[in-house]
C-alpha cells in the first residue's frame, strides 16, 4: 500500500470509530422485543418492539428494527408474544385509604353478618382492653341470610357489643360512606338518643328512636373523631412508621396490578407535604396524581402553594380539588329526584351546601385548579354540572379546564348529553356497576336503572370522554377485575348488567390509559406509548384485546415498568 494512502485509512478508521462510540452513546438501555404492545397513539396503534433511553420511550417498531439499535449495554426482554401496553392508569382511587385497608380487617370476605362478628370478636380476643377494632369492606344488600332483626338492611350492635365489651369497634362500610360502631364506641362519643342529625348526615334509628350503631355520611364524624383522638395518644416514631408502611402497601398492591399513575382523590396539605418526603427518599416508584382535599377558608390561604407540576421527576403532581356533593348508593345516600324505590320518601343526602360548592368552583378557576367533584344521584349530577355550566359562562376567557364528574352513576337523558356539551368528563368506574347490580334495580327500579344507572355507551356515544378507575379501597384496586367488568358488565352469578352499555375492548383501554392521562393534564406524557414520552408499560399473560371473556378474567400482569424501571416481576 502506497504510503501516501495511510493517513486517508488512518482518519477513516477514526470515523468510523467514533461514530462506534457516538452510537453506543445513543444505544437504549432496555429493549422490548418479539411483543403484541397496543400503543395507545392512533399513528401507530401496534408495534413488535419498543427501546427506552433512560426514563423515555427512544423508538418503536419492528424486531429488526429496534434490533439494530441494540448496544452492549442494553438489557433485552424478550417478550415472546406476551401482551404489552401503556401502564394502567387508575383514575379514582384512594392511595393512603388503600395501604390503610391493608392493616384492617377485610370484612368484604364476610357473606353475612355472623361472620363479621366472629372476625371482630377472634380481633378482640387478641387486642388490649381499650384497643380500637378497625374493619372495612362490609355491604349490607350482599349478606346471605339478611340479619333476622334488621333497619333498612341493618342489624343493630347489640349482639357485636356483646362480642365486644372491652373495645370500640369502627367498622366501614364497602362504599366509604357508612361506618357500623359499638356500644363501647358510641359511649366515647357520648351518642344517645338525644342527639339529633348532623347537617349532611344521619344516624339510623329504629322505630322507638333507639340508635341502631349505623353512622351515615356527616355522622360517621362522631365516631371518627374519638378514634383520631385515640391515634393521637402515638409517639412520633410510631405515626412515621405506620405511614411508611402505609405507603408500602399502597404501592405494592398498585404495582401488582401494572398501574403506572395513580390519581388520588383527595388529600389534605400535609398529605401532600408526606407524599413529597417519600419522593424525595426514592421510596415512591408510581405517579402520584393528587386532588386537594381541604376547606374553602383553607384554599383560599394556600392553595397558591400547592400547585405542583412534575414534582420528584414527574412523580407527584396536584392541581385539583375534590368536593362530595352528595353520598352513596348502598346508603341510599346518592341524592335523587325521586324517592328510593325501597325507601319511600326519601331521596338520599347533599352533604354539602350548594353555596359551598360554588365557592369551590370560583376557588377552582380563578386558580388554574381542576374540579372533581363526586356525584353518584341523579339529582347530585344535575345540580353539580348546573354549577359548572355557571361558572364556565361566567369564565369565558377560560379554556382546556378539563372539569370532572366523580362517579357519574345515574343520570337522566337530559344530563347525560350535558357532559360532552360542557366538555366535562366523566370520571368512572367499571368495576362499580357489577358490584352494585345486586341492588341497583331494588334502589332505582328496573326502568329508571335501565335508562340512566352506570350509562357507559350513552356517555360515549355523546362524545363524552370517560375515564377509568377502581375507587380503592372501596373496590379492590384489581386492574383485570375492573377491566372485565367494564367489557363484559358480568356479575358473579353469569348474568349481565344492562350489557348495552359495555365498552368495546380498546374503548376500556383507551378509558384506562390515554383518557386517564387527559384527565390529568398529563397526555402530552403519559397515557401512551410515544418517542419522547415517559416509559410506563404493563406487560400482561394475554392479549387483553383478543382473550375470550372467559379467560380474560384470569389474565395477570407479568412486569410494570415505570420510567424504564422494572419495578414489578411476577414469580
Amino acid at each position: 500500500m502506497s504510503k501516501r494512502f495511510l493517513p486517508a485509512l488512518f482518519i477513516t478508521l477514526l470515523f468510523f470509530s467514533g461514530c462506534e462510540l457516538i452510537e453506543k452513546k445513543n444505544a437504549p438501555d432496555l429493549v422490548l422485543i418479539n411483543g403484541i404492545i397496543v400503543t395507545m397513539d392512533d399513528s401507530i396503534p401496534k408495534v413488535e418492539a419498543i427501546a427506552i433511553k433512560a426514563d423515555t420511550i427512544q423508538n418503536l417498531g419492528t424486531n429488526k428494527s429496534i434490533k439494530e439499535l441494540i448496544g452492549d449495554n442494553t438489557k433485552v426482554i424478550d417478550l415472546k408474544g406476551k401482551f404489552a401496553m401503556p401502564g394502567f392508569f387508575d383514575s379514582h382511587a384512594h392511595f393512603l385509604s388503600l395501604g390503610e385497608s391493608k392493616m384492617k380487617l377485610d370484612l368484604s370476605v364476610a357473606t353475612n353478618w355472623d361472620e363479621i362478628i366472629a372476625i371482630v370478636a377472634e380481633a378482640a380476643d387478641k387486642a388490649k382492653p381499650g384497643e380500637w377494632i378497625i374493619g372495612r369492606g362490609w355491604h349490607q344488600e350482599k349478606w346471605d341470610p339478611k340479619p333476622i332483626e334488621n333497619i333498612e338492611g341493618y342489624p343493630t350492635h347489640t349482639v357485636l357489643s356483646s362480642a365486644t365489651p372491652l373495645n370500640p369497634v369502627l367498622l366501614t362500610h364497602a362504599s366509604g360512606h357508612v361506618l357500623f360502631a359499638n356500644e363501647y364506641a358510641m359511649s366515647l362519643a357520648e351518642v344517645d338518643t338525644s342527639i339529633k342529625n348532623p347537617k349532611g348526615g344521619r344516624i339510623v334509628r329504629d322505630t322507638l328512636n333507639n340508635i341502631i350503631g349505623v353512622f351515615e355520611e356527616e355522622a360517621m364524624s362522631l365516631i371518627y373523631n374519638q378514634y383520631n383522638k385515640y391515634l393521637e395518644g402515638r409517639t412520633e416514631n410510631e405515626i412515621e412508621l405506620h405511614r411508611k408502611k402505609v405507603v408500602q402497601l399502597a404501592v405494592k398492591e398498585c404495582l401488582k396490578y401494572g398501574i403506572t399513575s395513580f390519581q388520588d382523590a383527595g388529600s389534605t396539605f400535609d398529605e401532600i407535604d408526606f407524599f413529597k418526603e417519600v419522593i424525595d427518599s426514592g421510596k415512591l416508584p408510581l405517579r402520584l396524581n393528587v386532588m386537594l382535599i381541604e376547606d374553602n377558608k383553607e384554599l383560599e390561604k394556600r392553595i397558591t402553594d400547592y400547585r405542583i407540576q412534575n414534582y420528584g421527576n414527574n412523580h407527584l403532581t396536584v392541581r385539583a380539588i375534590k368536593r362530595y356533593i352528595d353520598g352513596a348508593l348502598g346508603s341510599h345516600g346518592a341524592w335523587m329526584f325521586s324517592s328510593y324505590s325501597d325507601l319511600p320518601n326519601y331521596k338520599g343526602l347533599n352533604v354539602t351546601p350548594l353555596s359551598t360548592l360554588r365557592k369551590t368552583a370560583k376557588i377552582a378557576i380563578d386558580n388554574g385548579f381542576q374540579m372533581c367533584t363526586h356525584a353518584i344521584g341523579d339529582k347530585a349530577n344535575r345540580e353539580i354540572l348546573n354549577i359548572y355550566e355557571k361558572t364556565f359562562k361566567q369564565n369565558p376567557e377560560k379554556n382546556d379546564l378539563r372539569w370532572r364528574v366523580e362517579h357519574a352513576q345515574h343520570l337522566t337523558r337530559k344530563d347525560i348529553t350535558r357532559f360532552a356539551k360542557l366538555g366535562v368528563i366523566a370520571a368512572m368506574q367499571g368495576i362499580h356497576a357489577t358490584s352494585d347490580a345486586p341492588y341497583v334495580i331494588k334502589r332505582l327500579g328496573r326502568e329508571r336503572a335501565k335508562r340512566g344507572a352506570y350509562v357507559w355507551r350513552k356517555l360515549i356515544d355523546s362524545g363524552a370522554i370517560i375515564c377509568n378507575g377502581t375507587d380503592a379501597p372501596i373496590e379492590s384496586v384489581n386492574t383485570i377485575a375492573n377491566y372485565f367488568a367494564t367489557v363484559t358488565r358480568q356479575v358473579k352469578e353469569g348474568r349481565t348488567f344492562f350489557p348495552e352499555e359495555k365498552m368495546s375492548r380498546m374503548e376500556a383501554l383507551k378509558s384506562y390509559t390515554i383518557n386517564g392521562a387527559y384527565a390529568a393534564f398529563q397526555d402530552d406524557k403519559l397515557g401512551s406509548l410515544k418517542i419522547g414520552k415517559l416509559a410506563d408499560i404493563a406487560i400482561l399473560s394475554e392479549d387483553l384485546t383478543t382473550v375470550s371473556d372467559y379467560k380474560l378474567q384470569f389474565v395477570k400482569v407479568e412486569k410494570t415498568i415505570v420510567g424504564g424501571k422494572i419495578v414489578f416481576e411476577r414469580n
